[in-house]
């Protein structure tokens, strides 16, 4: 019988009804529904709806209908609309008719937000951990590699020189600004709708304070309307999902070019790479284009989800139904993919002659400006005259380091002898020891830094998976 069906006295049409069943991919929830329910029973015994012995009744009932999902052993039927339908009906032939009470009170509206709110909250806790291994990975190997020197790339030309160090701490940091917007967004989603019933309240006094903190929420919603409608946390955490996984794509892109024969900088573990069906001499790095490929999956998830919101009006509708399966596909990616990231990250190796045989002298033409702005010259003054330098080299065939002095005197005469000075990539990386910058020092400090970042969202990491 459905949960809903005494107002009807036809069947739906099948074909209906498998349009708008959600089992097929909301049972995952069965571990927050039935954590919700047995939380709800208490708030019903506590308000006197239902005895002590069918409180009793009802959490062993429940617990047997847990233990059947884990064991794999739960059946499903056909009339079984959605996880809610599932559970609620096996718990009826477990315990009989006192089934029936737990609902009192009680939607699938506010049940749903429940469940997937304390399904999210245990995925970001994982997901936190997962990506904290990506970012020890990028630790680990700045501080392996920490004094070699490579070529730092604007517009994908070469720029000046930085410590490889410093180039993996730039994707540290960016990792670093995810973590802390997935503490915003679980924040966020920490707050209790169970109690709103269907748009209007609950009318039997539930304490939803103490049903709230049973469940690990923070607080409560605020309004009944809004808080069987609100999907914003999900938004968030797919808005969220897509920046990290842009985050994650332009690290791929940068390794997959640098891992190519034409640079060689580095060369992925054959663990992460494939084989090709037809070119035998062939590895490829699937792994890393499949991350750069998901991109557009992740940022298409969050479109469809505020599309289907933007002409909803308020409480509950069914549309809202069309949140889960983006939510899911977002979380079961990611807690692949972080982990192949870290793997990685982790086994890249360096190949450190053909990073040292790419510098070119022409990345310190930079410093040979700063050489003469220190001899009173304005930089933009300074920035042109060295261009004129670079042009004269070309012209001769030659490098900035190799152009005769007599060339850099008829250009101006503050060019003396020790400009030839400048020409020394590790004087022009230390010259860079502002807070931030690519000195050794400097991002010493950063990986120190980050180390201490990293302690504070392990210890709570730890702290969440351990309650």
């Amino acid at each position: 019988m459905k949960l809903w069906g005494g107002r009807f006295a036809a069947a739906s049409d099948e074909l209906m009804q498998r349009f708008g069943n959600s089992i097929g991919f909301d049972q995952r929830l069965y571990a927050a529904d039935i954590r919700g329910s047995i939380a709800y029973a208490g708030a019903l015994a506590r308000a006197g709806l239902i005895t002590a012995a069918e409180l009793e009744q009802l959490t062993r009932g429940l617990e047997q209908v847990r233990a059947e999902f884990e064991a794999g052993t739960f059946q499903l039927l056909p009339d079984d609309e959605d996880i809610h339908t599932a559970v609620e009906r096996r718990l009826g032939e477990l315990v009989g008719v006192v089934a029936g009470k737990l609902h009192t009170g009680r939607s699938r509206n506010d049940q749903v937000a429940t469940d997937v709110r304390l399904y999210l909250l245990d995925e970001i806790a994982l997901l936190r951990r997962a990506l904290l291994e990506v970012q020890n990975a990028l630790i680990e190997q700045a501080a392996k590699h920490l004094e070699l020197i490579i070529p730092g790339y604007t517009h994908l030309q070469q720029a000046q020189p930085v410590l490889f160090s410093h180039w993996l701490m730039s994707y540290f940091w960016k990792l670093q600004r995810d973590q802390e917007r997935l503490a915003d967004v679980e924040r966020r989603t920490r707050v209790c709708p169970l109690g709103a019933g269907a748009l209007a309240g609950n009318p039997f006094g539930i304490d939803r304070a103490a049903l709230a903190e049973a469940l690990g929420f923070e607080r409560v919603s605020e309004n009944s309307i809004d808080a069987v409608g609100d999907r914003d946390f999900i938004v968030e955490f797919l808005a969220w999902a897509a920046l990290l996984q842009v985050h994650l794509s332009q690290l791929a892109e940068e390794l997959m070019i640098w891992s190519s024969r034409e640079f060689g900088f580095v060369e992925l573990d054959e663990a992460y790479t494939t084989g090709s069906s037809l070119m035998p001499q062939k590895r490829n790095p699937d792994v890393l284009e499949l991350v750069r490929g998901k991109a557009g999956r992740m940022i298409g998830h969050l479109a469809g989800l505020l599309t289907t919101l933007k002409g909803l009006p308020s409480s509950y509708n069914k549309d809202l139904q069309e949140d889960k399966e983006p939510l899911f596909d977002v979380i079961d990616t990611l807690r692949l993919e972080l982990p192949l990231m870290a793997g990685v990250v982790r086994t890249l190796r360096v190949n450190r002659a053909r990073v040292e045989a790419a510098l070119d002298s022409g990345m310190l033409a930079t410093d040979l400006a700063d050489y003469l702005v220190r001899k009173g010259i304005p930089f933009r003054e300074s920035h042109h005259l060295v261009g004129r330098a670079v042009r004269r080299a070309e012209e001769l065939g030659v490098s900035l380091r190799e152009l005769e002095l007599s060339e850099y005197q008829a250009i101006h005469p503050a060019f003396g002898k020790d400009l030839y000075t400048v020409f020394d990539f590790r004087r022009s990386v230390e010259m860079r020891s502002v807070e931030g910058g690519t000195a050794l020092e400097a991002v010493r400090v950063q990986i120190e830094r980050a180390q201490s970042a990293i302690d504070q969202f392990t210890n709570w990491s730890t702290d969440q998976l351990d309650n």
